[in-house]
């Protein structure tokens, strides 16, 4: 289905342009035509159809229903739940491509999260590229009476899956009113962090947050894939973090194998939710895939942090062996 709200008709020129985007996309996913055919038929080049094509999919103007169970990651499932104790879960094909697995998961992350989002609850919300995704394929709507929670601080500048701009753009979908947990990630010291938890503002952020009937997660590793990981106080601190053990976080939290927070003056530096906290919640999401991310989803799991998974199939067949 083309969504029709992404057409833009300021101008003669951006309407000719919308719809020749609206023809590919329709011959291309609906027609069965392949590119070249489209390209003939609309006097245009196969490369700008294929950038249509690509970018009507990235942008989420196109959606593709297959209601044909996928057995394997069905399986898949089904082990996860009864291993891990967990309420629901959803596997999906892995794909090579980051982006790729990152709009697959969220597409799967929003059809999980849709059903939980009532009026009159809170949703606690994290960070990331997948959690970013996920509120594309969410079905908006008014809650003027819920909340949407950011669960942790953020990053000084914007990337577009920073704590802020998720929470935020969550909370325009749903129509609820947002609270921001307006601090840095990390605090310099342990102590300037408990000085900042007697602000009134964000100790009720904090409470609402461990208040919110959903909560939904992402997790990062220590490779360069993790934003996190990037930054700066974060990088400075890798061989620390890796000598106490930690093999990824959540929530700014880094764990060890088993999901134990680490003996580390980042975890105590930290101004979001403990882990310990999301067992509290009575439906909590992680939301995360890709091989490198393996280990912490596992550890996620091992604790019982949370009740509910997405990740991918190559993820699963992992964490199901070393659980063996």
């Amino acid at each position: 289905m083309i969504d029709p709200s992404a057409y833009d008709a300021n101008t003669i020129f951006q309407v000719d342009t919308n719809q020749v985007r609206a023809r590919v996309a329709w011959y291309y996913y609906v027609g069965g035509l392949t590119q070249q055919e489209i390209a003939d038929k609309l006097s245009i080049t196969r490369l700008r159809v294929n950038k249509i094509v690509v970018q009507a999919r990235s942008d989420g103007l196109v959606s593709v229903d297959i209601r044909m169970p996928l057995t394997q990651c069905v399986a898949l499932e089904e082990r996860l739940k009864e291993r891990f104790g967990l309420v629901d879960c959803s596997v999906v094909p892995s794909v090579s491509q980051s982006e790729d697995l990152h709009r697959v998961l969220g597409r799967a992350t929003a059809a999980m999260l849709d059903p939980l989002l009532v009026d009159g609850k809170g949703f606690g919300i994290g960070w990331g590229q997948t959690l970013s995704a996920a509120r594309r394929h969410l079905t908006p709507r008014r809650l003027s009476n819920a909340w949407v929670a950011a669960l942790m601080g953020g990053l000084t500048r914007g990337s577009g899956t920073n704590t802020f701009e998720v929470s935020t753009e969550f909370a325009r979908i749903l129509g609820a009113e947002c609270y921001y947990v307006a601090a840095p990630i990390y605090c310099p010291s342990s102590e300037s962090r408990t000085t900042l938890l007697t602000h009134y503002g964000l100790a009720e952020v904090m409470e609402r947050g461990r208040n919110t009937s959903v909560a939904l997660i992402a997790c990062g590793d220590l490779s360069d894939h993790s934003l996190l990981a990037k930054t700066q106080i974060v990088t400075e601190n890798l061989p620390t973090l890796k000598a106490a053990g930690a093999v990824g976080d959540i929530l700014g939290v880094f764990l060890d194998k088993n999901g134990v927070p680490v003996d580390h003056p980042l975890n105590e530096r930290v101004m979001a939710m403990r882990p310990a906290d999301l067992k509290l919640i009575p439906s909590s999401i992680l939301a995360s895939g890709a091989m490198h991310k393996a280990p912490i989803i596992r550890a996620v799991l091992q604790a019982g942090y949370v009740n509910r998974l997405v990740t991918d199939e190559d993820v699963a067949e992992t964490i199901l062996k070393a659980s063996a």
